[in-house]
């Protein structure tokens, strides 16, 4: 929300470092509030029922209800609004007409927009949509864009293709979001061609951890978080599709990023 208090001010969007926080000293430094939209389109409904109706949908702790967009591989594709606690397969079955090719045909989901780590379908059958229940499964609600992945598409090229969104988008104020980005898409592109190294699929983790809590804003983690999603379900897909051994050997004790770079430049 940074970033954009500094864009309206004519500034560079780069998030500011917190605190002081918007509340305090804000857009122009005022004390200012930032909530998005979805906030501001469910007040009116509590203020005319009232708060109590409002806590009384979903469960404990995971009140209130959440506009989900269903987009991907779905025959319907929808924005909905539903309680929270709602089975993600009835949001896909019953609001966006289900899985193209069936059910069965389902490989994975992104549960709360590209920055959450996905879910395989042997995990979705019974996930219920709520802050709690996707954080047991080391993911998260974020901003409810549900995607679906069925299995005709390439999953590996699915997160290359978001890694380099994040490449594209990072402000560049933080080195390991900055740095960390680039890393992660050319890597990811190498595993989905079959190119990559048993190195670098363990490197890629390890990029993935120096990115994330090490940044101003969110943005860096999120765009770490899809990628520790594919190490976490589908890293023996990565592994069969691509040559396990290393054709570059460590030397002199050399740290491999740097080793990698010197020897043969791909990762430059």
């Amino acid at each position: 929300e940074t970033a954009l208090l500094e864009s309206i001010e004519g500034k560079k969007g780069q998030p500011r470092l917190k605190p002081p926080f918007p509340a305090l000293i804000g857009l122009y430094g005022c004390p200012t509030i930032i909530n998005n939209v979805e906030t501001i389109a469910v007040v009116p409904t509590i203020l005319r029922r009232g708060g109590k109706w409002f806590s009384s949908l979903g469960r404990e702790k995971n009140t209130g209800t959440k506009i989900f967009c269903i987009s991907g591989n779905v025959n319907n594709p929808c924005n909905v609004e539903e309680e929270m606690n709602i089975p993600l397969k009835e949001l896909i079955e019953v609001h966006a007409g289900g899985v193209i090719g069936g059910w069965d045909n389902l490989q994975a989901v992104i549960p709360g927009g590209s920055s959450m780590p996905l879910i395989p379908k042997e995990k979705c059958e019974t996930l219920t949509m709520d802050f709690d229940s996707l954080m047991a499964e080391k993911s998260g609600l974020g901003t409810a864009g549900i995607v679906v992945i069925n299995k005709d598409q390439d999953i590996i090229k699915c997160m290359a293709r978001i890694a380099r969104f994040y490449k594209h988008e990072s402000c560049g104020q933080c080195t390991p979001c900055r740095e960390g980005s680039g890393w992660m898409w050319r890597m990811l592109e190498r595993m989905a061609k079959g190119d990559a190294t048993k190195d670098e699929v363990e490197m890629l983790g390890d990029v993935t951890n120096q990115i994330a809590g090490h940044t101003i804003c969110a943005f860096g983690e999120g765009s770490s978080w899809p990628v520790q999603g594919l190490l976490r379900h589908f890293k023996k897909e990565i592994e069969e599709r691509n040559n396990l051994d290393p054709i570059v050997q460590k030397k002199n004790n050399i740290p491999y990023l740097v080793d990698q770079h010197l020897l043969d430049k791909k990762n430059a």
